[in-house]
């Protein structure tokens, strides 16, 4: 009896996309379980000289815009086709700006095999009519497809360069699945934990933490001090729970001192791009747009805890629970000029 055999293909291409590309395609060469080849799915873009993205990964095998000076390994194809980049596969990585992901699900719907298992390494959630929905249950929902979750204290740069980080992979019930997805993410450099049965709060400590970060940046741009700014983390930490609990009561306090968590919280308060462009905010006084802060800091990379401030802020009016969350609900004041980036210290 031949044994089955796995194939993976990563949706997505920017910074930490390509990270994950490089992590899968390091192990699935020596598991013999899995296909060699990993294709990743690149939203094509032409660069300033007139070649295209994907053609230039597959020719020198990096990223050159959202990875440079990382190779990704030979058996990383970036495939401009999206579903040529899932053709065959039955492990597929999410890792896309939250935002796109619904359009992204619509276009696969009736064009995946059967027996595919999903991992989301995307932080933020969709809030609808009828409440908000996280980005493993919509890919669930759209494509009925088993999917777990992959957060952690992970700056993508850092790990590209194999310097030691840690992650926690929440599942639902499965966890020979789970282990699985330990097998072709985890390495000497990125260890990677698969005990945590709780995936609505993995997933919210990897969404939630961004909006915290920005509340972080702004300290950082008033130039308040490192007490203050540890005060908005546990500030923040403690809302993070709050409302992840209010979510979903299933959510366990140990998932908070997990790598998903207060290690996640941490890094990116201290060195993620959400700090970095909330940091820029703050210095010009609120002056300069984020989006114009975007693009001049992140080389195209995406901002998302702007976007996820906004959508916690929803949430919060929806439910009624806004004098509950002084932080969150200062947050998105701030990002859209309703109140001084000093407020994030005076209202908190």
């Amino acid at each position: 009896m031949t044994k089955k055999k796995y194939k993976a293909a990563v949706i997505g291409s920017g910074n930490w996309g390509s990270v994950a590309a490089k992590l899968v395609a390091s192990n699935t060469l020596n598991l013999d379980s899995f296909h060699d080849e990993v294709r990743m799915w690149v939203f094509e873009e032409t660069l300033p000289n007139g070649e295209k993205l994907t053609d230039i990964i597959n020719i020198t095998n990096e990223n050159i815009k959202y990875l440079p000076g990382i190779k990704l390994g030979h058996n990383v194809v970036a495939d401009p086709d999206l579903e040529h980049a899932v053709e065959d596969a039955n492990m597929l990585v999410f890792v896309t700006p939250h935002q796109f992901i619904e359009g992204i699900c619509k276009r696969l719907v009736g064009k995946i095999k059967g027996g595919v298992e999903a991992i989301s390494l995307i932080k933020g959630m969709e809030v609808k009519t009828e409440g908000p929905c996280m980005i493993s249950s919509l890919i669930n929902k759209q494509l009925g497809v088993n999917c777990c979750v992959l957060m952690g204290a992970n700056i993508g740069d850092e790990i590209a360069m194999e310097k030691f980080s840690e992650a926690t992979i929440g599942y639902r019930e499965d966890k020979e699945v789970a282990q699985r997805w330990v097998q072709i993410f985890g390495t000497p450099y990125f260890r990677v934990s698969a005990q945590v049965r709780d995936i609505e709060g993995v997933e919210l400590c990897g969404t939630l933490k961004n909006v915290v970060a920005i509340a972080a940046g702004f300290v950082d741009g008033l130039e308040m001090g490192n007490n203050a700014k540890a005060a908005i983390m546990r500030i923040g930490l403690n809302e993070m729970k709050a409302f992840s609990k209010l979510m979903f009561p299933s959510v366990c306090d140990n998932t908070f001192l997990e790598s998903c968590g207060i290690a996640d919280l941490i890094t990116t308060c201290l060195g993620g791009r959400n700090r970095k462009v909330a940091d820029a905010f703050a210095r010009s006084g609120g002056k300069r747009s984020f989006h114009e802060l975007e693009t001049e800091l992140l080389q195209g990379q995406k901002l998302q805890g702007v976007i996820t401030a906004g959508e916690v802020y929803e949430v919060l009016c929806q439910r009624g629970w806004q004098e509950s969350f002084p932080l969150f609900r200062t947050v998105h004041l701030i990002c859209i000029g309703c109140a001084p980036p000093s407020a994030i210290i005076q209202q908190s």
